[in-house]
């Protein structure tokens, strides 16, 4: 990387010499418990077999979890925080949450935390959790829940009276790095009430069980040494040090294995269960540690009494070597730390003058770093059983992700959610490592490979969805990411492209394009399915369940998804060709089959009937049914808008470069006029003199985007809508053996348990699609330039270039986050005690997906995955937009057709139209 602060020198240190930076990091999940990788059950009831009561008591046998923990890369050791307010059934060791069946919107943390501040080599890492001082509400929060029911919005810690008075702490967790692998640790509690209380804070160490599942297996160990520290006895990690700094009340011992009397009611053994530190601080029973002070997980235990808006900090460090005097300097190296970190972000965020967004794109990357996460998941000996343990139910064997016998994970990969999803999702994955490019571009590679590896992807070419079934279907955007990636990599590093990384990966993403083709095209016609492809509940039907009706649905959107991905391994080749002319011959491949694909769009199988329609000037999905008729399913929808994803730019100075590629596509275009009709504009040179590789012509394009800029369809105050609000006074219906099926406009929480419940793409606002419209419309843009212009919104009489409605959606987006000229943000619109209170209102969460009308925040409160996309539209290429929609002072209204302003801010700023490149 080109900068010179000290964060970019790690990172480069980190590439170049395999420097031990992030040998540590946040590695640690915030749920382990009801997951798939723990669920042993015959009939895969992850939720209920291994629910949260049983995770103070029970070893986990894939990975741990914990507050505000670190581990190794590894995950072999791990440090976290368990509190306990006096109060309390048990010792806080783990965020509390309701499963599938206990939300009444599905799974759902219910607790309150944030993600303030992080570096990409952890040499500094922030959050903070709010723990009330009133008892914890547990049985409130999943009782209300339950009465609420689907139609009522969930119940959230924040509405009940835990924070009443200001009677609750904000515990402060950071880590600094003196050096690779030595680790300081500092944890300030504030009491925020107005009187003194007592706070137990419990720093925990412990060792991932890996001894009980094989017989003979060596045991690590942890033992009381000198100087109030805890001693690390590890065949791998040899020996640490854990050093306290002050007096704490105890040190507890006892071993990270399974409470089987409490659990299972056997009580033939004897031993410190995992649960010991929790029954000796809460219920008092001494005999739960052991005396000796040694085991595999241990406690330093501080009883502080915090007085009233006052704090107290502990402070402890790990470290790889034996030190006298640990502490000294321990201040030092945590102000270096903070210094660097504002000097790697102040670099990073030049040009971004709002204070506000820097905040809020500071907290989306801390984010995205803190949800880095050890995942390690072997299907057959998950389906097998371990030697030592109980045979799994034969059933198992024919039963989930059986079909995936080769996947054998054991890596660190960015989560969508470490509560909510703790597991990798293929298209997620996709989109974090845009912005995660920026903040280490070899990491977002290295995520990208991951995926395509042999342990990974499925020997038929299949990319493993999430391990809920990874034989699901994703949209294939993989190919789309790694091209931006090597493009925002390039850049960083002064025009010079990891090649190797390209050429690597372009040869998996060809296995997966052929698997494509011969799985998901069920006639050979280049009109493809796909089953939900990520949008979930956005169709009448359950796209990946058998239909009601018998035959199959040709999809709009999996059939442009596919043409997005010709055109995208298209550039990639063409990238590889200036450097290996055999991939020009590969580039001519993908080229052809975005044609073969446009022309089944608008043709299927010769039958008169396309994906568009042309009296909707819209496009829809297609129920191919048995007796070979073919019926529209005319559900407005963001279905119809991903066509426009599949655009691509080419410039002359690289057809120049690649000759056998431009001879090849000129003799075919010639031969096939028919198919270079239906290319926009091939035959004419945009400005510049490049050309336009897209499924839509300009005519229709202007048509789609009518529809898409309409405030009373899909233009929302803060992004395009997933479904338009004209179906909220005209739902679509289908009528089918004596069922009456609609879908209906929905902008916030479902109203079906489909997909889990937890999950709406029936009109609320979502980043990933958006995020590929606004590229889609820059693209554009570099093609027709500033002479070709659009209304938007529509019916507002401005006309605005399409990189200024890219801009506009942008500057729609990212007001979810910033707060408006009344210090309102929109994210907490039904909060007021988080838009109000200083201790709240700037501590931002990224929520799953937005409210189509107002903004709030909907689904999992912690998805810095793609809504971390947010801190890549706050870069200052969207600056002028954002700062038009500051200057104007106009409230953005929540339903309905917004005021003047933001459309008129846009008008203003169309004195120039630069040069549209995407870094």
């Amino acid at each position: 990387m080109s900068a010179d602060t000290a964060e970019h020198k790690r990172l480069d240190a980190e590439s170049a010499y395999g420097a031990a930076w992030k040998q540590w990091g946040p590695y640690l999940s915030e749920r382990q418990w009801g997951t798939v990788r723990e669920d042993y059950s015959e009939y895969g009831t992850a939720w209920d077999y291994f629910p949260h009561d049983h995770a103070r008591s029970r070893a986990y046998r894939w990975g741990e979890d914990g507050i505000g923990g670190v581990s190794d890369v590894h995950q072999r050791l791990c440090l976290s925080l368990a509190l306990w307010n006096t109060h309390d059934p048990i010792l806080k060791e783990r965020l509390y949450g309701l499963t599938n069946g206990e939300g009444n919107h599905g799974e759902d943390v219910k607790e309150l935390y944030y993600y303030l501040d992080a570096t990409p080599s952890h040499s500094y890492l922030k959050m903070l959790y709010k723990y009330p001082q009133r008892e914890f509400p547990y049985a409130q929060l999943l009782e209300e829940n339950r009465r609420r029911g689907i139609s009522k919005p969930e119940f959230e810690l924040i509405d009940t009276e835990a924070f009443a008075d200001d009677r609750y702490f904000d515990v402060v967790i950071e880590y600094a790095q003196a050096g690779p692998e030595d680790i300081l640790m500092r944890v300030t509690a504030h009491n925020r009430g107005p009187e003194a209380a007592p706070l137990h804070l419990l720093p925990q160490l412990w060792f991932r069980n890996t001894w009980s599942w094989d017989a003979g297996a060596h045991k690590p160990q942890l033992r009381m040494a000198q100087h109030i520290a805890v001693e690390v006895d590890h065949p791998q990690l040899g020996g640490r040090y854990l050093y306290a700094d002050g007096t704490p009340r105890a040190a507890l011992f006892c071993d990270n294995d399974s409470n089987a009397g409490r659990l299972w009611g056997d009580d033939s053994k004897t031993g410190y269960w995992k649960d010991g530190i929790h029954e000796y601080v809460v219920a008092g029973r001494e005999q739960a540690v052991n005396p000796g002070q040694t085991g595999t997980k241990a406690a330093l235990w501080f009883a502080l009494e915090i007085p009233a808006r006052g704090a107290q900090t502990i402070q402890l460090r790990l470290s790889p070597r034996a030190i006298e005097r640990p502490f000294a300097g321990f201040d030092r190296v945590f102000s270096a730390r903070i210094r660097e970190a504002d000097e790697f972000y102040a670099h990073l965020q030049t040009g971004i003058e709002s204070v506000d967004a820097r905040r809020v794109q500071r907290q989306a990357f801390a984010g995205m770093i803190w949800s880095k996460q050890y995942f390690h998941y072997d299907v057959p000996r998950w389906i097998k059983g371990d030697p030592t343990q109980p045979a799994p139910p034969a059933a198992r064997r024919h039963g989930r992700n059986h079909e995936w016998m080769h996947l054998n994970n054991a890596d660190i990969i960015s989560m969508p959610d470490k509560w909510e999803y703790p597991w990798y999702a293929a298209w997620d994955l996709a989109f974090h490592c845009l912005p995660l490019a920026h903040l280490d571009s070899a990491f977002a590679k290295e995520q990208l490979l991951l995926l395509t590896r042999e342990w990974y992807m499925h020997p038929n070419g299949q990319m493993p969805a999430y391990e809920w079934a990874f034989g699901d279907v994703n949209p294939p955007v993989h190919a789309w990411a790694t091209w931006r990636v090597y493009q925002i990599d390039r850049n960083h590093n002064h025009g010079r492209g990891d090649l190797a990384f390209l050429e690597r990966i372009f040869h998996k993403l060809m296995l997966n394009f052929t698997w494509w083709v011969n799985r998901k095209d069920t006639e050979g016609r280049n009109v493809f399915q796909g089953g939900f492809l990520g949008l979930d509940n956005i169709g009448v039907f359950d796209r990946s369940a058998e239909l009601p009706t018998g035959g199959h649905i040709d999809q709009a959107d999996g059939t442009s998804w596919m043409a997005m991905y010709a055109l995208n391994l298209m550039r990639m080749a063409l990238e590889l060709a200036q450097h290996n002319h055999v991939y020009e011959d590969v580039a001519t491949k993908f080229f052809e089959h975005f044609l073969s694909i446009a022309e089944a769009m608008s043709n299927i199988g010769d039958e008169g009937i396309g994906l568009w329609d042309d009296e909707d000037k819209f496009f829809y999905d297609v129920l191919h049914l048995p007796d070979g008729s073919m019926t529209p399913l005319k559900v407005r929808s963001m279905v119809g808008l991903i066509p426009l994803f599949a655009v691509e730019t080419l410039e002359p100075e690289l057809l120049d470069r690649v000759p056998e590629f431009k001879r090849r596509l000129e003799w075919f275009l010639a031969y096939r006029p028919d198919l270079a009709s239906l290319v926009s504009h091939w035959n004419e040179e945009g400005r510049g003199n490049r050309r336009l590789l897209s499924l839509l012509r300009g005519h229709r394009m202007k048509r789609l985007l009518k529809r898409m800029l309409d405030e009373t369809e899909f233009l929302s105050p803060y992004g395009i809508r997933a479904l338009s609000r004209v179906h909220a006074a005209s739902p679509y219906s289908y009528h089918v053996n004596g069922m009456d099926l609609q879908v209906g406009y929905q902008p916030a929480e479902s109203d079906s348990g489909l997909f889990g419940g937890n999950s709406n793409w029936r009109g609320p606002v979502w980043f990933p699609v958006n995020f590929l419209l606004i590229e889609s419309l820059q693209k554009f843009h570099h093609y027709y330039g500033d002479e070709f212009r659009v209304e938007c919104p529509t019916g507002s009489g401005i006309l605005v270039t399409l990189e200024e409605a890219a801009s506009e959606l942008a500057s729609r987006l990212t007001r979810i986050f910033l707060r408006d000229a009344s210090g309102a943000r929109p994210v907490y619109s039904d909060h007021p005690r988080m838009q109000q209170d200083a201790h709240f209102r700037d501590h931002v969460l990224f929520y799953e997906y937005f409210h189509g009308d107002s903004g709030r925040g909907v689904g999992a409160s912690h998805q810095t995955g793609w809504t971390g996309l947010v801190a890549k539209l706050l870069m200052p290429r969207y600056q002028q937009a954002r700062t038009a929609h500051a200057d104007s002072t106009a409230p953005v209204e929540t339903a309905g057709t917004l005021p003047d302003a933001p459309a008129a801010a846009i008008a203003n700023s169309r004195t120039s139209s630069p040069k549209t490149t995407l870094t």
